[in-house]
C-alpha cells in the first residue's frame, strides 16, 4: 500500500491518501467471500479504480466448517493507476474465522490490517484449524494491526425483529465485514443496496436484513475507537469511453456472441460441467435473446460431437471445458480436423494430472493443445492473456475457425476465468471482420466438398442446399472429392496439405511485440495468464536502469512470423510459466534457443516479487 498523503479527521483519527490497496476476504466457503469480493469489486470499478482481482475457491465441496480445506478467499487490488495484477502481498486482511486467519496470514504485510471475527475464535474453531493457542491472546500476531470485533454478535443484534432464524441471520455478517471495508476505503455503498433490492426482490426480509448488516458495519466503522486510520484510493484515468466489470468466463462467452452476431452465424455450445469452465456454460444459456443455443451434455464426448454436428450445420460452435476434459475430447477434436469444420474449443485450465486441483490454476495443457491428437492433427492454438482479453480471443477463435475451416483450441486458466477486471466496451467498427459465406453455387455439381480457396480452406456448405449433397467423417478424404481414400500417396498428400493450412495462418495474425528494448540482455517471454505479473516485474526492473524486455505470445501455433528474430536479438532468453518448461521445451526446438526456464507449480499464480528475483539471477549471470 503506498501512501501519497495524510490527513486528520479528528485526534484519534487519520485519512491516507494512496495510491493502491491490495485487501483479501477469507472465510468458510459458506461465508459468502466471493459475493462479498465481487460486490466490492463492482463498488470500486463504479467509483472509477482500476481493479484486478484474484477469488481462491476450496477445492473440497462441502468440506467441514471451520476446517483448513474449507477456506474461500477473494483478493482485490484497486488502484489509481493502471495495475497488472491482484498484488503481491495483502495491505488488509479480513479474516472470519481462525482456519481463514491461518490460511491467510502469511500474505498479509507486515504492519497490514487484521479485522477478525473475535466471536469465531472459540476452543472447538482453534482446534479445527490445528492452533495449540488463541493467536489473538499469544503476542503472535503482534506485527499487524489487529481489529477483533464481536461480528456474529454485533451482526445478530443488527438484525433482530425481522423474524429470521438464527442460521439466516447469521448468513448476513458477510453483509457487515463488507459494510466495515467500505468505510476503511472510503468506497460508496449506493450500488450494493441496489444490487439487494434486486437480488431479494421477492424475500424483502432478506433484503433488509442484508441492508441493516451491511449498515451496521458502515457505522461501527464511524463510531469505533479501534481503527485510527482509513484510506481514500483515488480515481484512475483510464482512455474515455465506457467499461464493465468482467470475469474472464464472462469475457469468453461475451466474445463468442460478439463473434456470432459479427458473422451472422447463429452459436452453438455444447459442454458438460467442469471446473473451472462451467460459468460459460451458464453465462451463455441465459443469453437466448442473443440466438445462443446451448446444451448441457451427458459427458465431454457428446458434448463436442454436437458442436461438430452444429457446425456441420452452419453454426458458429464452440465447446469448452478444462483439462481433464480435453483429454476426453480429443478424438473429437481429431474428427473436426479430418472434417475441416470450424470449432472453436476452450480449455481454462487447472492444476492436474488427473482430478489434481480442480480450483486452482496452472498452464500445464500446452503440450496437450499442441500435440495431444492422435497422427498429424494440427490446430491453430491461441491464450488469452488477461480476463478482458478473453472476449477479443474468443472473436479471433472464432474468426480463425470459420476463415480457416478448422478447429482452433482458446487457452485460458482458472486465474483468468474467475478473475475481473474492468472491459472497455469497444466500438462495434473496431471489431474485426469475420465475412465467411456458406457455398450455394449448385451449378457446381456435383459437388466437390475438399476443393480449397487461396487459404486451402475447403468450402462449408449447409446440408439440405440444392445439388450440394455431401457427407464427412473421419476417415481419410481424397483430395478435390471427399471420397473415402486408403490410397498412401493421398494421405500423405491430405496430411501436408491440412499442415500447410494451419502454416499458412501466420499471414493472417499480428506480429509478436516486444514491452521494452528492442535488444538487450534479457527477454522475458511469456503466455496466458502470467502477464500481468512479468509486466510489473520487468517494469519495476526497467525502472531500475536493468536491461530487461518482454515478449507475451497469444499465437501458440503458428507462432508470429517474426518471433524467431526477435528471440535472437538478445543475450539471454527466459520463459516464465505455471508448468515445468512447456513453452521452454518448444521454443528451444523450434528456434534453436537457449531459453532458460522459471516455473511454479502451486496452483497460484506468479507474484511479480518472486519473478524480480529470479530474473535478477539470470540477469547476474551475463
Amino acid at each position: 500500500m503506498t501512501t501519497t498523503s495524510t490527513k486528520s479527521v479528528n485526534k484519534k483519527r487519520q485519512v491516507s491518501e494512496i495510491e493502491q490497496a491490495t485487501v483479501r476476504f477469507a472465510g468458510d466457503s459458506g461465508d459468502g467471500m466471493q459475493l462479498v469480493g465481487d460486490q466490492f469489486t463492482h463498488s470500486s470499478v463504479l467509483f472509477g479504480n482500476d481493479v484486478a482481482t484474484l477469488p481462491d475457491y476450496p477445492a473440497e465441496i462441502r468440506a467441514p466448517a471451520g476446517s483448513l480445506g474449507g477456506v474461500s478467499g477473494f483478493q482485490i487490488n484497486f488502484a489509481g493507476k493502471e495495475i497488472h495484477t491482484p498484488g503481491d502481498k495483502v495491505n488488509a486482511l479480513f479474516a472470519m474465522n481462525p482456519a481463514a486467519l491461518k490460511v491467510n496470514i502469511a500474505d498479509l504485510d507486515a504492519g497490514g490490517l487484521l479485522v477478525v471475527n473475535k466471536d469465531a475464535f472459540t476452543a472447538e474453531n482453534l482446534k479445527k484449524a490445528n492452533y495449540d493457542s488463541n493467536p489473538l491472546e499469544d503476542g503472535s500476531l503482534k506485527n499487524y494491526k489487529v481489529i477483533q470485533i464481536p461480528l456474529s454478535t454485533l451482526n445478530q443484534e443488527a438484525v433482530e425483529g425481522l423474524g429470521l432464524d438464527k442460521k439466516s441471520a447469521e448468513r448476513c455478517k458477510n453483509f457487515f465485514v463488507l459494510g466495515l471495508a467500505y468505510w476503511i476505503y472510503d468506497r460508496p455503498i449506493e450500488q450494493t443496496l441496489n444490487w439487494l433490492k434486486k437480488k431479494f426482490a421477492k424475500m424483502p426480509e432478506i433484503a433488509e436484513a442484508n441492508e441493516r448488516s451491511m449498515r451496521a458495519g458502515y457505522h461501527f466503522g464511524e463510531t469505533t475507537e479501534l481503527i485510527a486510520n482509513t484510506y481514500q484510493v483515488h480515481k484512475a484515468n483510464p482512455a474515455a469511453g465506457t467499461y464493465r466489470k468482467v470475469t474472464g468466463n464472462e469475457a469468453t462467452s461475451l466474445g463468442l456472441i460478439t463473434a456470432s452476431k459479427i458473422s451472422n452465424k447463429p452459436l452453438f455450445y455444447g459442454s458438460y460441467p467442469i471446473t473451472p469452465a462451467s460459468e460459460i456454460l451458464q453465462d451463455l444459456s441465459a443469453k437466448k435473446n442473443f440466438g445462443v443455443t446451448t446444451f448441457q451434455a451427458e459427458d465431454e464426448i457428446a458434448a463436442i460431437c454436437a458442436a461438430i454436428g452444429a457446425s456441420y450445420g452452419g453454426a458458429l460452435a464452440a465447446t469448452g471445458t478444462s483439462g481433464p476434459g480435453m483429454a476426453l475430447k480429443t478424438e473429437g477434436i481429431g474428427l473436426a480436423v479430418m472434417t475441416e469444420l470450424p470449432l472453436v474449443v476452450v480449455n481454462v485450465q487447472r492444476g492436474g494430472p488427473s482430478t489434481g486441483l480442480p480450483t486452482k490454476t496452472e498452464q500445464a495443457d500446452l503440450f496437450q493443445a499442441l500435440l495431444g491428437r492422435n497422427g498429424e492433427c494440427p490446430v491453430p492454438v491461441l491464450a488469452a492473456c488477461t480476463p478482458s482479453d478473453c472476449f477479443y480471443m474468443a472473436i479471433e477463435a472464432s474468426r480463425i475457425a470459420m476463415k480457416f475451416m478448422t478447429p482452433v483450441i482458446l487457452l485460458t486458466d482458472g486465474y483468468l476465468a474467475n478473475g475481473a477486471e474492468p472491459l472497455r466496451i469497444p466500438d462495434i467498427d473496431d471489431l474485426p471482420k469475420i465475412d465467411v459465406d456458406y457455398f450455394t453455387d449448385s451449378s457446381a455439381a456435383p459437388f466437390k466438398p475438399y476443393t480449397r480457396n487461396e487459404r486451402l480452406a475447403r468450402p462449408w456448405a449447409l446440408p439440405g442446399t440444392p445439388e450440394l449433397m455431401h457427407r464427412v467423417g473421419g476417415l481419410e478424404k481424397e483430395h478435390i472429392t471427399g471420397n473415402v481414400s486408403y490410397d498412401p500417396a493421398n494421405h500423405d498428400y491430405m496430411i501436408r496439405l491440412r499442415q500447410e493450412k494451419v502454416n499458412g495462418i501466420v499471414e493472417d495474425i499480428p506480429l509478436a511485440q516486444v514491452n521494452g528494448d528492442e535488444e538487450g540482455d534479457l527477454l522475458v517471454v511469456g503466455w496466458g495468464g502470467t502477464y500481468g505479473s512479468i509486466m510489473t516485474a520487468v517494469e519495476k526492473l526497467r525502472q531500475k536502469g536493468k536491461s530487461i524486455s518482454s515478449l507475451h505470445i497469444k499465437y501458440l501455433n503458428p507462432f508470429p512470423k517474426n518471433l524467431g528474430a526477435i528471440l535472437k536479438r538478445y543475450k539471454k532468453v527466459a520463459a516464465a510459466e505455471l508448468n515445468l518448461g512447456q513453452l521452454q521445451f518448444v521454443l528451444r526446438s523450434k528456434f534453436l534457443v537457449d531459453v532458460k526456464s522459471v516455473n511454479k507449480v502451486q496452483g497460484k499464480p506468479f507474484r511479480a516479487d518472486e519473478l524480480c528475483d529470479a530474473f535478477l539471477e539470470i540477469l547476474e549471470t551475463i
